[in-house]
């Protein structure tokens, strides 16, 4: 997305917020025009002090009380004023970061799996939080420094146009300097936000995997893959603050030139006038147009620095817009819902990989009849999980039909697709909550007594009465006192509980103890019954009462039949199954 496409993308997010920015912007030219107003009176009193002991103290006293109420009303406009911008900013943001979320749920999982968690995180968070402080300075000072800008102009031209020719023709060196500069700090806060956010992936990984790090001693070399990182943020933040910084420094010094240009040009006019004689230019109105060169130069001064956070800003935002305008999944709305009736499933043709360069599935075909119990086995690669991925469509087939009871899964919603499906992984998975929340995820409306069965059938009951708080105690998938098996027990509760009209069971009860292990396999049997099933395993004595096995190698499946069927062919399945009981140096 380009520097213009972003300016005009955050455009649209502001326009459903337009009568708040006219509000606003009222608001800001009220207090600045007011605040024009009090130099003009000041330089009414300087010309009504004429000489020692030639005060005209009756005059002064309206005027003094004038610019007490003025700088009343100025001030509440400007509080009122930022009560606004901080409103029409921080739902902008929430807009953005509401999209952005939303984003996460439509994108295929080809991008997620291919991007660091890290890196998201980063966008929707700190990118937004880096955006909102430039809108905000923006609505604050930008607004204001232009209606000042050119308020103060007119009304200089209206006093003296000699004077205002001096502002004028210094002008545009002001604005040179600052577009100079801030088109180079644009390119280098982009770099700084691409390394803010490498940085925040590899904390994310490292915590995310702290086991592993120190498991593999991995200690050093983490800290310093982190410090390269650390270090390319620190060449390129060190370039975009140096050129940032050099803004306002360089417009006080032209705005420095167009002061000392109004009071040499305003002195010598009041000279020439003799003191404001005959209506000419007075000290009091010299006053004012000195006054008015500082006004007039200070919004130059913020604005540099105004358009130096908004570069850093529009930078943080279109790395936030590229990943809201990501591809996502194509639309399913229009699609018809999955009815079970059988759960009959058929795989035509089906090729897949997730790179074009490195081929998996190549024209897979299988048939499973409506309550069969297929297990898939084969080495490490060969597609098994895979096989599952496009099952529960989390990817899409490059070729090739699938169907579930004669419909085709691409012509039926996902939703209505997964929730046919109940699915117990290796990797454990747990929301921030309850027990009793975790288990009830895939049947929220259930019962105290279904959520207690089901744990009961997972044998998981036991091991939730001795927590704390029993179904009360709160959880979470990343702060968690429960073991690998007990959280993989919970996940298998939740299945006992949705008892859904397919199972997808994969390494179900790896990291569970085989007395346990025995007896959720009996729960499982009984689950199983009527209900078109499909196992993975890599212990091949829990899938040797499938109806059907699938071998597979390379993505295709070599083999297929029941337990004794495939012994008896003592091909790859019989070399695997004796393999798990006597080593065979072939497959070492």
């Amino acid at each position: 997305m380009k520097k213009k496409s972003t300016i005009l993308t955050v455009l649209g997010y502001l326009k459903r917020y337009w009568f708040l920015i006219i509000v606003s912007l009222a608001f800001a030219c009220a207090s600045v025009l007011l605040s024009l107003y009090i130099p003009i009176i000041v330089g009414d009193g300087i010309d009504l002090i004429i000489d020692t002991g030639m005060v005209d103290f009756e005059a002064l006293l309206p005027l003094i009380t004038n610019i007490g109420i003025i700088a009343l009303i100025v001030a509440l406009l400007q509080w009122l004023m930022n009560l606004i911008n901080n409103r029409i900013t921080y739902n902008v943001t929430k807009d953005i970061r509401n999209r952005a979320f939303d984003k996460i749920h439509n994108l295929p999982l080809s991008y997620i799996d291919s991007n660091p968690s890290g890196a998201i995180v980063n966008k929707i968070i700190s990118d937004v939080d880096q955006f909102a402080e430039g809108l905000l300075m923006g609505f604050t000072q930008f607004f204001s420094g232009i209606v000042t800008i050119i308020a103060t102009l007119i009304i200089m031209l209206m006093l003296s146009w000699k004077i205002a020719l001096v502002v004028i023709l210094l002008t545009p060196l002001s604005l040179f300097v600052a577009s100079f500069i801030s088109k180079s700090t644009y390119s280098l806060f982009k770099k700084q936000s691409e390394s803010k956010a490498e940085g925040t992936a590899i904390i994310n990984e490292v915590i995310g995997n702290l086991k592993v790090v120190k498991a593999f001693s991995r200690e050093d070399k983490e800290l310093e893959r982190f410090d390269k990182a650390n270090d390319k943020l620190e060449r390129v933040s060190r370039k975009a603050i140096f050129f940032s910084s050099l803004v306002n420094p360089c417009t006080r010094f032209v705005n420095s030139l167009v002061y000392a240009g109004v009071a040499l040009v305003g002195a010598l006019l009041v000279i020439k006038a003799g003191g404001g004689v005959d209506g000419a230019l007075t000290v009091g109105v010299l006053s004012v147009f000195l006054s008015y060169a500082t006004q007039y130069a200070k919004p130059f001064n913020e604005i540099s620095g105004v358009i130096t956070e908004l570069q850093n800003s529009l930078a943080c935002a279109k790395r936030v817009f590229d990943f809201t305008n990501e591809k996502e999944e194509e639309s399913d709305l229009d699609n018809a819902e999955l009815v079970i009736d059988d759960g009959d499933i058929k795989l035509s043709h089906v090729s897949f990989s997730y790179t074009d360069d490195k081929k998996l599935i190549e024209d897979l075909n299988l048939k499973v009849e409506s309550g069969m119990h297929v297990a898939i086995v084969g080495p490490t690669g060969c597609g098994k999980t895979t096989l599952i991925n496009l099952l529960m469509r989390f990817y899409d087939v490059k070729s090739g039909e699938i169907w579930v009871d004669n419909q085709n899964i691409k012509e039926i919603t996902r939703h209505s697709l997964r929730s046919s499906y109940g699915m117990v992984l290796q990797d454990t998975w747990l929301q921030n909550g309850t027990v009793r929340q975790n288990i009830a995820l895939g049947k929220p409306n259930a019962t105290e007594n279904e959520i207690i069965e089901a744990a009961k059938a997972s044998h998981a009951h036991s091991f939730i009465k001795r927590l704390p708080n029993g179904y009360d105690t709160v959880i979470s998938d990343e702060n968690s006192s429960l073991s690998q098996g007990q959280r993989q027990l919970l996940c298998i509760a939740r299945i006992m509980l949705a008892l859904p009209p397919m199972l997808i069971l994969d390494e179900a009860t790896s990291s569970i103890d085989t007395r346990t292990e025995i007896k959720i396999q009996k729960a499982f049997s009984t689950l199983m019954q009527g209900r078109t099933s499909f196992i993975v395993a890599h212990r091949l004595s829990t899938i040797k009462e499938a109806d059907l096995i699938l071998v597979m190698k390379d993505g295709n499946i070599i083999e297929m039949g029941n337990h004794e069927e495939l012994l008896i062919q003592n091909g790859f399945y019989a070399t695997l199954y004796n393999s798990q009981f006597e080593p065979s140096e072939e497959l070492l």
